[in-house]
């Protein structure tokens, strides 16, 4: 069950906390609940106050939704005081999700200091041990360690996108490796103001339909024709949003559901009659290019 609750601040400006979470998670499919930790009265121009939720009434929240409809993955993300931390850690090992995101918000997207040392270092000790990944501003990136880190760029948003859609993706049964290798390429490579609807909404129906038909064709020209629009469009949306050809989205989606298969008990032919691979040679020189070893070889290594 795709059920996801993030635990965050809420943003008046919408382009990030509660808001955006919500937006990005029920964009991908999944069922978005939320509690709010802190209420910013922000625009564009940044924070212009705070106020903090009571951590009794944080906890509250959480043990409302959880108990109802107990979701699979927490996302969590500003978190202004220790006591808020404490009602926070306090539900994370209460309720035990099978997946704990933390998504730590030090600095505003201008500059703002939004905790302070004490706090950062109850978070080290006593927060990040729970988590199953950390997904850090580079500039914070400094302030926190994780085994499990994944570093997003700066720009407003960009980090709290990432991590709702790796959110997304673990609660739809990915691996941690797969959620966080399909979430980079499935978002734009920078936030871009100019951008125009038709082109993000391109993209996306682009995205679903790879996951939907890859075991039909490999062939840009197949999904192009699909969306009716010319392979050289498809090239330029996907390179403008993602950075990336079609065919290396292509290409990287294929790997993956090698990867996921390869972990069930079917056979590696079988797993290429149907991924559409001609042969199960075809499918093992295709695997070892990207992997530099063969699929049999990379199922052993799953197993030690």
């Amino acid at each position: 069950m795709n059920t996801i609750l993030t635990i965050t601040g809420s943003d008046s400006a919408g382009r990030t906390g509660v808001q955006a979470d919500i937006k990005t998670m029920s964009g991908l499919g999944a069922v978005a609940l939320s509690v709010v930790t802190t209420i910013t009265m922000q625009n564009t121009l940044g924070i212009q106050n705070f106020y903090d939720i009571p951590a009794e009434i944080v906890e509250r929240q959480i043990e409302a939704v959880a108990d109802d409809m107990m979701p699979c993955v927490f996302k969590i993300g500003l978190i202004r005081n220790v006591y808020m931390l404490e009602a926070i850690i306090r539900t994370v090992k209460r309720y035990r999700p099978r997946w704990v995101l933390f998504s730590p918000v030090v600095h505003s997207s201008h500059g703002d200091v939004l905790i302070d040392d004490d706090l950062l270092d109850k978070i080290r000790c006593k927060l990040i041990p729970l988590c199953h990944l950390l997904v850090v501003r580079k500039r914070d990136s400094k302030l926190l360690y994780s085994d499990n880190m994944v570093v997003a760029d700066d720009s407003h948003g960009r980090c709290n996108e990432l991590c709702s859609t790796i959110a997304v993706l673990l609660s739809q049964g990915m691996s941690l490796e797969e959620a966080e290798r399909k979430a980079k390429y499935m978002l734009p490579a920078r936030m871009n103001e100019d951008m125009s609807g038709r082109c993000l909404s391109l993209y996306r129906e682009f995205m679903e339909l790879i996951e939907a038909e890859c075991g039909k064709s490999h062939d840009v020209n197949y999904f192009a024709s699909r969306l009716n629009v010319s392979a050289r469009y498809m090239s330029q949306i996907t390179r403008k949003v993602a950075s990336q050809s079609p065919k290396a989205i292509i290409d990287m989606t294929l790997l993956g559901s090698i990867k996921s298969l390869l972990a069930t008990e079917m056979t590696v032919q079988e797993i290429a009659y149907k991924l559409g691979f001609s042969t199960q040679a075809h499918l093992s020189n295709f695997f070892k290019r990207f992997m530099g070893m063969p699929p049999t070889e990379y199922r052993k290594s799953l197993r030690l």
